[in-house]
């Protein structure tokens, strides 16, 4: 069983380690400067209490900490161990003040390191910072409307107004806890049991158990071949009297395609033909985490002033780094003449689901780093970097116009056994399968670019064994 060390079981140390024990795939050891933090926290999650130098000798990764000054004493201490090792251990620093070249000095060899990068708009610090001083105040941390602060809402629906080309009202828009919170909320309250949700394959794949929580089902409509545009024609077929919602996710989680204007709009005349033919309304989702992350020039068309029924169902987590904080939104298309009917649903539904309100820090957050992000040109070099490993290492792949994520063909074509033999090569991916769309594997570059570049190697072996059967 693989060896995870965590030296200083501080609350990221001790989140990660907490995590990594829950997995059941891993055997932890915690060591820290006050032994009774470490024995409190292995008690509660089933690791182990050990030392810098035993986890040195003998784990396969070992954590090193968060701060600085802590990760320089620790290397300093624990180098004379690393060396007597047969096999070196991955490194993994969260810190920006340690570059890689640095790390591996103080450890004292050629180590693999892992630097998991912060890359937080400087704004989301600095609104935590205003709202402490105001936390003390009454009501600070009470109840509030169901859909969010009322002024939260204002300043949402004036930043959206000008992302999605259209005139919304704090009326307008929900605040929701995540997208995944906004989803469930829009659902139950459009689907009847019985009734269909279509998207197209791949897929994320808890959008089936978000509808299904609902009483509907998921139907995925496989993708153009190659190129994965959405297959309209496909789509056309496949709606029926029992289909209430279209969901579209753009750009695309796994394979960073952006759809176009062209595609996008072509959607909604289908949908506005097929609504009027089954004398209902088809919802149109546009689920939207990565409007903020494309490349080259690509657009990503707003649905919201092409189609009466539309809606746009987000998150910060992404363009803020905020996944943890849990703030999301819906925003309803200013052409739907009764809104104020389906947006008083989505405040009830977002309640009887036990949201109740979106978090109040996060709204806070939100509010004051509106119009930031996340440095896009440090993804743009991450996607250049993978790009140019896998085009070396002989892999098939089509380039992301947006988002973090490559979905490359799987050598041999048995996607969960390639991942399975990347793993022997210390690469994780997700197998295509799990997106309904075997044949292929997704990868994330949302790491440091040197961690990229030092897997080329790894995905060599991993396509050559592969290949030369």
């Amino acid at each position: 069983m693989m060896k995870i060390g965590f030296i200083g079981t501080g609350n990221m140390g001790g989140a990660l380690a907490s995590a990594a024990a829950r997995s059941g795939e891993v055997e932890v050891l915690l060591a820290n400067r006050t032994k009774a933090k470490a024995e409190t926290l292995a008690e509660r999650i089933g690791a182990v209490v050990s030392s810098n130098e035993i986890i040195a000798r003998e784990a396969d990764h070992i954590f090193l900490g968060v701060k600085p000054q802590m990760i320089v004493d620790v290397l300093k201490g624990i180098a004379p161990a690393l060396k007597e090792r047969k096999s070196a251990p991955v490194l993994i620093s969260m810190v920006t003040g340690l570059d890689i070249a640095r790390i591996q000095e103080l450890a004292g060899g050629d180590y693999p390191v892992i630097r998991i990068m912060p890359n937080m708009p400087a704004a989301v610090g600095e609104g935590l910072r205003r709202f402490a001083e105001h936390a003390g105040e009454p009501f600070a941390f009470g109840y509030m409307p169901n859909a969010g602060f009322p002024w939260a809402r204002e300043q949402l629906a004036a930043h959206l107004s000008k992302e999605q080309g259209v005139a919304l009202e704090a009326n307008d828009v929900l605040l929701t806890c995540g997208a995944a919170g906004g989803l469930n909320a829009f659902l139950r309250a459009v689907i009847n049991p019985g009734e269909k949700m279509l998207t197209f394959a791949p897929y994320f794949v808890e959008y089936g158990f978000y509808v299904a929580n609902h009483g509907g089902s998921l139907q995925a409509i496989m993708s153009k071949p190659g190129t994965f545009e959405p297959d309209l024609d496909a789509l056309e077929e496949a709606i029926d009297e029992k289909t209430r919602v279209v969901l579209i996710n753009s750009p695309h989680n796994p394979t960073g395609v952006v759809y176009s204007r062209k595609a996008v709009t072509s959607l909604c005349r289908l949908l506005e033909n097929k609504s009027e033919q089954y004398g209902h309304p088809i919802w149109l989702i546009a689920d939207e985490p990565y409007r903020f992350l494309t490349y080259d020039g690509v657009e990503v068309p707003s649905v919201l002033p092409l189609y009466q029924y539309a809606v746009v169902i987000s998150s910060f987590s992404k363009n803020l780094s905020l996944p943890g904080e849990r703030v999301g939104y819906v925003a309803v298309s200013p052409k739907l003449a009764d809104r104020a009917k389906l947006m008083a649903g989505l405040t009830l539904t977002n309640r009887i689901l036990g949201f109740v309100n979106p978090p109040v820090v996060g709204q806070h957050i939100m509010a004051a780093a509106l119009g930031s992000q996340v440095d896009v040109e440090i993804y743009a070099r991450r996607r250049q970097a993978m790009a140019e490993v896998l085009t070396d290492a002989g892999y098939s792949f089509q380039m992301p116009a947006g988002a973090f994520y490559f979905f490359p063909q799987a050598p041999g074509g048995d996607d969960v056994a390639f991942v399975n033999r990347l793993v022997e090569e210390r690469v994780l991916a997700v197998p295509g399968s799990g997106f309904g769309c075997p044949g292929y594997f997704r990868l994330a570059f949302c790491v440091d670019e040197t961690v990229i570049r030092n897997a080329a190697e790894g995905f060599a072996r991993a396509y050559a064994a592969v290949a030369g059967k």
